[in-house]
This record gives C-alpha cells, structure tokens and sequence, in this order.
C-alpha cells in the first residue's frame, strides 16, 4: 500500500505558508485587546451589515409604532455608549414577529422581535438582551466565527489536497464543525458577560440577565409543549437562552463580577417597562391576517377563509397551511400578482410550471373567473396528486392546494381542498372585528386579581391561563400581587 510520508514535508511547508498569509489577516480585539484571527476588515463588517439590514426587514417587517421603537433605541444606545465599540452607529429596531427571538448583525445592527418583548417585565430585562447582543457586535463575534469557519475551509482543502486522502475534506470540515461549534458556546458566554459589564457601567442591574433566563426558559417549555399538542416544530428562541441554564456556574460567575460594581443592585424600572408595552400586538399581526381556531381573517386583504374544522392552521410570512393532527394532509393557500391576462388554466401551466392536468375544469365563484385540477407531483412524502384551484380577484391569483400521503385513498382530501377554496369571500362587519390583532392591557391588580379570571376574560384562543402566567413572569402558578401592574389580553 502506498505511504503518506514522502509527502509529509510538502504538507508542512504548505501550512506553513497557508499560516503566514492568515496571520496577515490577524486583529487587535476590541474587547480583549488580543490578536484575533479575522479575514475581514471592520469596514467590510459595517458594509455586510449595511447590506443585510434592508433583507431582514423586508422578510420580517418593522413593528409599527413609533414610540416604542424610539424607546427601545434610547434604551440600546444608553447601554452602547459604555460598551468597547462606541465608535459605532448602533441601530436598535423591533420587528413585526411574535417569534421570541433577538439578533445582531456585523456592524451595528441589532433586532428584537415584539414576541420577545411581549414576555420581559422590567426595562432592566430589555436591556440585558440588548446588551448581549451588544457584545456579539463589540466582541465581533460573526466575523470571529465567519473567520473561523473560512479558515477551516482553507485548511482543509490544504490537507485533502496534499495527502490525496479520500476523504480528507469531509475529515477536515468534521473537525472544523467542531470547533466552530465550541466557539459558538464561548461566544455566547463572552456575550453575556460583556451585556452583564454594560448593565453594571449603565446603572441597570445585572441580575436581570438571569431573570430574562428563567423567563425564557419557561416560555420555551410551554412553546415545545404547545408544539406537541399541534404537531409542529417549536419555535424556540436560539441565542444565549436556549445554551446556558440559569443556574449555570460560569454564568452565575460573570454576573456576580458585574453585580460587584453596581450601587444597590442596579435600576430595574419595572412599571415604565410596562407601561410601554400597553398595546404591543400579542401573537398574529394584522398585516400578515389573524388565525381564530380554523379560520383564517385578513383586513388589508379583506378576504376570510375557513379550513377544515379540527386542522391546524399556520400563518407563515409567504403562505397559510393547514395540516390534518396526524400529518397526513395538507391545505395551503397564498396569493400572486398577476402580471398578464392569461385564461387560469394557463396560469396552472405557465405560473406553477404544472403539466399533465388531471380532471381539470373551469370554475365560477363569487364572480371570480377561476380553474382547478389535479397534478401529480413530487412531494417530501413522494410523487402524490396534487389538488390545484386557482381564482382571479382583481390583479390578484389566489391559489389553494392540497394532498393527502400515500397511507391510505389519496384523494380523501381532495373535496376539503375545495371546500376551503370555495369558502373563501370578502369580510362581513362581524368578522372585521375577529380580524383585529390581540393586544396587550396592562391593568394594576386588585386584591382579589387572579390569573383563572383574567383567563376567562382573556381572548387567547389556546391556554389563556398558562399564556398571561407566561406573559407576566408568574408561570406555572403565581399570582400578581395588589396593587402591582397585570398584563392582560382582552
């Protein structure tokens, strides 16, 4: 069998030269002030965020309301502004999602879903996540990582290109996962020990990193339960929250450090917080329509929908699925701009890139010029006949499809598909009241405030209780004590 030593010394001089054109890539830390290996300048990081923030926004949208999004600026630049980085410009902007999620961008720009602020009670809570995500920015965490992983790369193309093992790369990459991986956990416990410093240098207290934690980590316990109760994927949120348990030492470590140079603990500002958050919208926006159990309302769009009773209906940014509890059905319906008077079938063929139409047939609803069909397509559980029906209102194609898996008839969906196509028309004066968003009240508790009667005045459709016990820190069983400030979702 040949042997791999003859091409040991090409190997090594190889990464010897690959390692002296990356140190040349090497800079000065801003927080640690050590040499860091980063092949990206800071310019092009601002660059890269400049050029990321209009995506984001377009695909996740900027919650609507000027007061708070001022807010939640003021309170980021506070914490910014004592932070390695205040050369920067930084950019604090809440987005229109009730996932609970927060996130920065290189250079500056850093987001918070109202979903997120939805579940923080204190202004001290909101600033410890934006101080984390302040520390992913002044750290330079993504271009540390990005880095990281671009040295991997390299490194790894050098070792399959020299030993010509089979194989090398994936060895290499394996490995490089790994460690990028690791640093990711580092990352985030650097994160929170710089939001934790910047907590402490602004006169909020430290702590409140922890009981954003313990928020969260209830809140992600519920949303799996949920999940499963639906049969969906839980949408959790995936930073500092979702890898360090509360209790955890290190944790718990960097937060005493901090805590060490705060005066009594540092400011909380529970009630200005709340205060604040009278009126966020909780759950479905407006914008993106309002699920009620298996029916599904838009205003801007002033269109209602019903699907099948006992499904369960997602209201996605691009379309809305309904699926059986078992999963072997499904119903989705979205909208595209038409662009060309074209007759429906030949948007079915020409749009959608369908071709061997089944028991197609032109169809009239609510004066609405429209064709449907069946096509066989391959679907994530196989080739499968697809139901298609297409309806034209006004420069506007609404499109509904549906199929059922192969585990048993699979056309025994195919009269629900249109049923719920059929179901569809403009909103009555009724249903534009089911189509507002649910918004947060806050309310100050009386002695005899408890959270069961809340929850039978409450209009959260699926576990009220558990969800305004969520909402206002007091999960699994805690009550508001008199005269403290409740929030509500009537």
């Amino acid at each position: 069998m040949p042997t791999l030593l003859p091409r040991l010394p090409l190997l090594i001089l190889t990464l010897l030269l690959t390692g002296l054109t990356l140190l040349a890539g090497c800079a000065t830390n801003p927080v640690t002030g050590d040499r860091d290996l980063v092949l990206m300048s800071e310019e092009r990081e601002i660059a890269l965020g400049r050029e990321l923030n209009p995506q984001v926004l377009e695909q996740m949208g900027r919650y609507e309301d000027a007061e708070l999004q001022a807010y939640v600026q003021r309170v980021g630049e506070r914490l910014a502004a004592q932070s390695h980085r205040p050369d920067l410009i930084y950019r604090f902007t809440v987005l229109d999602s009730p996932d609970v999620n927060a996130f920065a961008l290189p250079g500056g720009y850093i987001y918070i879903t109202r979903g997120l602020l939805a579940y923080l009670n204190s202004e001290a809570e909101l600033a410890a996540v934006l101080g984390h995500e302040i520390g992913h920015v002044t750290a330079r965490h993504t271009v540390r990582q990005h880095s990281a992983s671009t040295v991997t790369g390299i490194l790894g193309a050098v070792i399959a290109g020299s030993t010509g093992v089979q194989g090398a790369q994936d060895l290499a990459n394996i490995a490089g996962t790994a460690i990028v991986r690791g640093y990711g956990r580092e990352h985030e416990l650097e994160a929170d020990r710089l939001g934790a410093e910047y907590l402490a240098r602004t006169g909020y207290a430290p702590g409140a990193m922890l009981d954003v934690i313990e928020v969260l980590k209830d809140q992600e316990q519920f949303e799996i339960r949920l999940a499963e109760e639906e049969g969906r994927e839980p949408r959790v949120y995936h930073g500092l929250f979702s890898t360090h348990p509360s209790n955890d030492q290190r944790l718990q470590e960097v937060v005493g450090a901090a805590e060490a140079h705060t005066r009594n603990g540092g400011r909380i500002e529970r009630d200005a917080f709340l205060q604040r958050s009278d009126g966020l919208v909780f759950g479905d926006s407006e914008t993106d329509g309002i699920r009620r159990g298996n029916h599904f309302y838009h205003a801007p769009l002033d269109l209602a929908i019903s699907f099948p009773a006992g499904w369960k209906v997602e209201n996605l940014p691009d379309r809305v699925v309904a699926t059986t509890r078992s999963g072997d059905g499904m119903i989705q319906f979205t909208m595209a701009d038409l662009n060309k008077r074209i007759p429906p079938r030949d948007f079915l063929l020409q749009r959608l890139k369908l071709s061997n139409l089944e028991h197609g047939e032109p169809i009239r609803h609510m004066g609405m010029e429209g064709y449907t069909a069946i096509a066989r397509q391959d679907t994530s559980k196989g080739r499968l006949p697809v139901r298609h029906v297409v309806l034209y209102r006004n420069d506007k194609a609404l499109l509904f499809s549906g199929a059922a898996d192969d585990s048993g008839d699979p056309f025994r969906y195919d009269r629900l598909v249109l049923e719920t196509a059929r179901s569809f028309h403009p909103l009555t004066e009724a249903e534009r009241k089911l189509a507002r968003a649910l918004r947060i009240h806050v309310i100050r508790a009386g002695a005899d405030t408890r959270m069961a009667g809340l929850a039978r005045e409450s209009s959260i459709p699926n576990h009220p209780e558990a969800q305004l016990r969520l909402l206002n820190d007091l999960y699994p069983d805690g009550e508001p004590a008199p005269g403290s400030l409740v929030k509500t979702v009537p």
